[in-house]
């Protein structure tokens, strides 16, 4: 059986999932190991579904999610693909480039020194 690729007649009925990339998989994996690090936080969930990939944030497991980071290519052509979610569902940041979304959340890791 070949599980390359889908016979013509079935390519535009099978469902397509949205992913994230290698690139944003390593910005979003170094922004959450640096804060586990600080202990902040401590788990984190990857659903890749048909319109929207999504990166959820936890505190502690058993927990709603503290951000979640979606990916929506859909809105590539609006406001931008990329979204922080805060744990109410409230749009924290939105834009085309993810480096410039996730600061949003890096801004979190800035604390005064006393």
């Amino acid at each position: 059986m070949n599980m390359e690729s889908p016979p013509p007649s079935l390519a535009g009925c099978l469902p397509q999932q949205v992913a994230f990339d290698r690139r944003e998989l390593g910005l979003i994996l170094t922004l959450y190991g640096r804060m586990v690090a600080a202990g902040e936080w401590r788990d984190y969930g990857i659903s890749h579904l048909r319109e929207v990939a999504v990166f959820s944030i936890f505190r502690r497991t058993a927990e709603h999610p503290l951000y979640r980071i979606e990916k929506r290519p859909k809105l590539r052509q609006r406001q931008g693909m990329y979204a922080v979610l805060g744990p109410d569902g409230q749009i924290l940041k939105r834009g085309h480039d993810l480096k410039t979304v996730l600061r949003v959340l890096e801004r979190k890791l800035i604390r005064a020194v006393d």
